[in-house]
């Protein structure tokens, strides 16, 4: 289950999620607008796991997030061990604000560290320093978090060799249970893609390569480990609810702009804050663009999910096509896929990308089960 918090102190330029900036004041209305959505839905579950993203859910005051993790447990039930993450800025990560979310039934927390360097910050327009993020590792721990991860942004332009490097040494330091690591991309519409058309530099793919390449290195060193292109973490430690969404599980999302897939079914949530709102408080349904994934759509998005695993996919009639491809027996050469049993693997993960595209290029097969995406209307 996702629920998307979309509050936030200021819009970082590189953000294109659907979040609004000096809104705090409709959290306590948005609040209840989550809980009628959820009262709303059909009967499913329990639940294995339960995300809240943003945004920044940290800024809902502690007792609002606790009624809406009850609203899901009486609808859906929640297994005894589920995963109940939440995403949290450091600045305003106190082991007050940690101790009630524990009481109130969280047990992982991921919080959005960036960099440990001052200047890059800065330019990612992260309001918090680098002490500040030890110490909401610090409260994190006091206050009992079973799981604790560091989110971190490499290769933008103001970040040197040593200033990536200082900012592993410093994350790993604190002994994060997770570390996720990902490239700074430019995204369209965001203020850092309106910078980088007016001429501003942009994030060189080669050092963000290096960059990787370290930080797999550093997690190795000090026992994390990676089982995603972009995420490490101590055995027992995995983000069970993004491992699911990589294996094609089914999660409902629900708050404004977020997505659900279920029965082969995935659809969305309107993303404007007040018309979410409007929508839910009027009895209607905030869910649109609904789409049928089945047949070799179903198929090559399985395989596309899951060679961002370490441990890659089941091969199928989408890894088996693209094993015997043209493209596909290039990548072999290369040393870039590879077939492990009945499980095709990247074993170059910095050249994901490219196995997906050629993935997408494979022709259409059609056979006795297999159709095509059909829209659903919505």
């Amino acid at each position: 289950m996702y629920l998307h918090i979309p509050f936030c102190e200021e819009v970082c330029p590189y953000c294109d999620f659907a979040v609004v900036a000096g809104r705090d004041q409709l959290a306590s209305r948005y609040g209840e607008a989550l809980v009628a959505e959820i009262r709303a839905a059909t009967a499913w579950g329990p639940l294995d796991a339960v995300n809240f993203g943003g945004g920044t859910p940290s800024r809902m005051p502690a007792g609002l997030l606790e009624r809406i993790l009850q609203e899901l447990s009486s609808r859906f039930g929640i297994r005894k061990g589920a995963e109940v993450s939440l995403e949290a800025n450091p600045e305003d990560w106190t082991l007050q604000k940690a101790e009630s979310l524990v009481a109130a039934g969280f047990n992982r927390v991921s919080l959005g560290a960036q960099s440990f360097d001052a200047e890059v910050l800065s330019y990612l327009g992260r309001r918090h320093t680098p002490a500040e993020i030890v110490g909401a590792v610090t409260a994190a721990r006091r206050a009992g978090f079973d799981s604790v991860n560091l989110d971190l942004i490499m290769g933008s332009p103001p970040e040197s060799a040593s200033s990536w490097s200082e900012t592993l040494r410093r994350a790993l330091e604190t002994n994060p249970d997770h570390l996720s690591t990902y490239a700074l991309t430019v995204e369209p519409g965001t203020v850092l893609w309106k910078n980088v058309r007016a001429g501003a530099c942009s994030p060189d793919p080669d050092r963000q390569a290096e960059c990787w390449e370290e930080a797999d290195r550093e997690c190795a060193r000090t026992g994390l480990v990676r089982y995603e292109v972009s995420n490490a973490a101590r055995p027992g430690h995995h983000c069970r609810y993004n491992l699911s969404v990589w294996g094609q599980g089914e999660y409902l999302g629900f708050g404004n702009g977020a997505h659900s897939f279920r029965d082969g079914r995935r659809w969305e949530n309107l993303r404007g804050l007040e018309r979410y709102m409007d929508t839910v408080e009027a009895g209607r349904s905030p869910n649109r663009r609904f789409e049928l994934i089945e047949g070799w759509a179903a198929e090559t998005e399985r395989v596309l999910l899951g060679i961002r695993r370490r441990a890659g996919v089941r091969s199928g009639r989408a890894g088996e096509a693209l094993w015997k491809s043209p493209r596909g027996r290039e990548l072999r050469r290369a040393g870039v896929i590879g077939l492990h049993g009945d499980r095709l693997v990247v074993e170059r993960p910095l050249l994901t990308d490219e196995v997906s595209r050629a993935i997408l290029a494979l022709p259409q097969q059609e056979s006795a089960g297999l159709g095509k995406v059909s829209g659903l209307g919505g």
